[in-house]
C-alpha cells in the first residue's frame, strides 16, 4: 500500500527515505502537515511544540517512535532548542532537514499602539529563535554534513497588511535572514523560505472565521489555503528536485498577491 499524507493523499515517491527532519511548531496546522508529508515520503521526524499533550498526539498520528518523536518546549528558549536538536541526532543518528515553522502573532492593530513587550516577543519567536535553531543544527550536524533549511514566512512579509504590521515586519526580517543564511551556508546547505497567504488553521482563524467566502473571493484560485498546500511546497524545497534553488521565497497564496 502506498503511504498517505495527513489528508489521505497517496504519495508514491520516497524522496526522503533514510533522512531525518526537525520541524518546529509541528503539533498541529502547517507544521504537522509538513511532518506528515515528509514521513509519508520516508523521513523520520522530530516535532517541537509548546503543549506536550498535543505533541504526543501528533507523534502517535505519525506512526509513533519508529517514525516520529516530540520534544516539548518554547521555540524562543535556547535550552529547548539545544535539547531538541541533540535528541534528534541522538535518536535518529543524523539531521538532514530543518523546518522553521514555529511562529507567534500576539499583536493586532496599528504599529503605533503596539506594546514593546509584545513586539519583542514576536521578533524573539519569529526571527531570533529561527537563527538559534539554525545555529544549533549547524553545530550538531548540518555544518559538517550539509542539508536543507526551510523557513515559513508569510505574504505579510512581502507587503503591508492592516492590523498585522508587527507580524509582517518580523516575517520580512525572516525573509532577509533566509537570504543571508543562504549565502553564508552555501554550498553545503540550502536555505529557502515559504510565504503563505491565509491558510485554514487555528493560528489564522481570526482572519477568515465567519467570513470565509468573502475572504476567499479575493483569491484568484477561489479558495483559502489548507496546510497540505504549504506542506507540498515545503517538501519540494527540502528535496533534491530543488537542488539549484537557495535564498528564495516561494509564495504560496492562491494568487492573492497578484491583486
Amino acid at each position: 500500500m502506498d503511504p498517505k499524507t495527513m489528508d489521505g493523499t497517496p504519495i508514491k515517491a520516497r524522496r526522503f527515505a533514510g533522512q531525518v527532519a526537525l520541524i518546529t511548531g509541528a503539533s498541529r496546522g502547517i507544521g504537522r502537515a509538513i511532518a506528515s508529508r515528509l514521513v509519508a515520503e520516508g523521513a523520520r521526524v522530530c516535532l517541537t511544540g509548546r503543549d506536550p499533550e498535543s505533541l504526543a498526539e501528533a507523534v502517535t498520528g505519525l506512526g509513533g517512535p519508529e517514525h516520529a518523536i516530540g520534544v516539548a518546549g518554547r521555540s524562543d528558549d535556547p535550552a529547548h532548542r539545544t535539547a531538541a536538536v541533540a535528541t534528534t541526532v541522538e535518536t535518529f543518528g543524523r539531521l538532514d532537514v530543518l523546518v522553521n515553522n514555529a511562529g507567534t502573532n500576539p499583536v493586532h492593530g496599528p504599529l503605533l499602539d503596539a506594546e514593546p513587550a509584545a513586539v519583542r516577543k514576536t521578533f524573539e519567536v519569529n526571527v531570533f529563535a529561527v537563527l538559534g535553531w539554525v545555529q544549533e543544527a549547524h553545530r550538531a550536524w548540518l555544518g559538517e554534513h550539509g542539508g536543507r533549511i526551510v523557513c515559513v514566512s508569510s505574504v505579510s512579509g512581502l507587503r503591508p497588511a492592516p492590523g498585522i504590521g508587527v507580524y509582517g515586519a518580523s516575517k520580512a526580517a525572516l525573509i532577509r535572514l533566509t537570504e543571508q543564511l543562504a549565502v553564508e551556508l552555501a554550498p553545503k546547505i540550502r536555505v529557502n523560505a515559504l510565504a503563505p497567504a491565509v491558510v485554514k488553521t487555528r493560528f489564522a482563524a481570526a482572519l477568515y472565521e465567519g467570513r470565509e467566502s468573502q475572504v476567499a473571493a479575493g483569491y484568484p484560485l477561489g479558495r483559502l489555503g489548507v496546510p497540505a498546500d504549504v506542506a507540498d511546497a515545503a517538501a519540494f524545497l527540502a528535496a533534491e528536485e530543488s537542488s539549484w534553488i537557495t535564498g528564495q521565497t516561494l509564495v504560496v497564496d492562491g494568487g492573492v498577491t497578484l491583486r
